[in-house]
């Protein structure tokens, strides 16, 4: 995932900042609680496309 596009991207529900999981291959929303997946390069930036995250999950 390009760093400067990072910086651009925000979660859709709560507006703040995103940290990419590289071995998920997804986008964590830790205010939202959410992983949004990124597919074939592509964020998938949609609340019903995320999963959500479990507490273990947060605290990694």
């Amino acid at each position: 995932m390009d760093t400067k596009l990072l910086e651009l991207l925000v979660c859709p529900v709560t507006k703040g900042s995103l940290t990419y999981d590289r071995a998920q291959q997804e986008l964590i929303s830790r205010s939202a609680r959410l992983a949004y997946p990124v597919r074939d390069g592509i964020p998938v930036l949609l609340e019903d496309e995320a999963r959500p995250l479990s507490d273990e999950e947060l605290e990694a």
